[in-house]
């Protein structure tokens, strides 16, 4: 490939809902966590360019995933992919949730549909899981951790769908919500271009926040597991902010506007998860779920 294969949107850890790296985790791991999460952001946003054609995203994507394995490939126009390799050398952590990520944005590329809830899920294994694995992995926790950080991840994953479903489904024509959920609502995918949510889409928005509760129920059981307090505390945070976004996204329309999380939010969830991250005190917490649409 001649030239850069990137194709940057802009975006930055600062325009995400949850903590990227935050001063929670170990100082000398922080520079890793921002080298894997250049790479994500990096073909992420060729994954998300309406402007490329599926087989040039693809071709970019297989670049990154080359890079990864050969020191000799293009190290200009895939830059963060061989910066990813040396950090991974250094950390002994594998390459394979780097590799999982670049097929899930391959799979985003061409498939724009998900046919239920469980091929959804197969998609989040690939586009969300990996990072939590990452983590886990760079301060050497052990992988029993993996199915609670999977389940926060997949939440996380869910619930920025939901936030997005209008911008995905107009500007990539994407759509993340379970087909055959849709249907049973007499609903299509129509439903995401107008300027409010309807009685159908809502009762679909509300049954992907019950999948995402349900998950959270095991992602609650991740910060007690760790053996690294400050990773703890993170996740703590991170599992109170997915939370928090749940609630407002019952309450609210994200047709009408980006529902979203406040400062006042970050601060109050930052606060509470550290210390639920420093003694334990998530394991078990329930949410008391908003109303749902026509609920006293």
């Amino acid at each position: 490939m001649t030239g850069a294969a990137e194709t940057p949107s802009g975006k930055g850890a600062g325009d995400e809902n949850f903590p990227v790296g935050s001063f929670l985790l170990p100082a000398r791991l922080r520079p890793h966590v921002a080298v894997f999460y250049a790479f994500a952001r990096a073909i992420d946003d060729i994954a998300d360019n309406p402007d490329l054609a599926p087989e040039d995203k693809i071709a970019r994507l297989d670049g990154f995933e080359r890079a990864l394995s050969d020191p000799a490939h293009e190290p200009a126009a895939f830059a963060k992919a061989h910066a990813l390799r040396d950090s991974l050398a250094a950390c002994g952590v594998t390459d394979r949730h780097a590799r999982d990520l670049i097929a899930a944005f391959k799979q985003d590329a061409v498939k724009p549909r998900y046919a239920d809830w469980d091929e959804l899920m197969g998609y989040c294994r690939l586009s969300a899981a990996p990072v939590g694995r990452y983590l886990l992995d760079l301060h050497g926790e052990d992988a029993a951790g993996y199915p609670a950080s999977d389940a926060l991840c997949h939440a996380l994953q869910v619930l920025n769908h939901l936030q997005d479903c209008q911008e995905d489904f107009r500007t990539l024509d994407r759509v993340y919500l379970p087909a055959d959920w849709l249907e049973a609502a007499g609903e299509s995918v129509a439903a995401l271009d107008r300027p409010a949510v309807s009685p159908g889409l809502r009762r679909v928005l509300d049954q992907c926040l019950d999948g995402c509760e349900a998950l959270m129920a095991a992602a609650r059981t991740l910060p007690g597991r760790l053996t690294d307090r400050r990773l703890a505390m993170e996740s703590a945070v991170i599992v109170r902010l997915a939370d928090r976004l749940t609630v407002l996204l019952r309450r609210g329309d994200p047709l009408a506007g980006r529902v979203a999380l406040s400062r006042a939010d970050f601060a109050r969830c930052g606060m509470q998860g550290m210390v639920d991250g420093l003694f334990g005190g998530l394991t078990g917490r329930r949410v008391r779920p908003a109303p749902r649409s026509g609920e006293a």
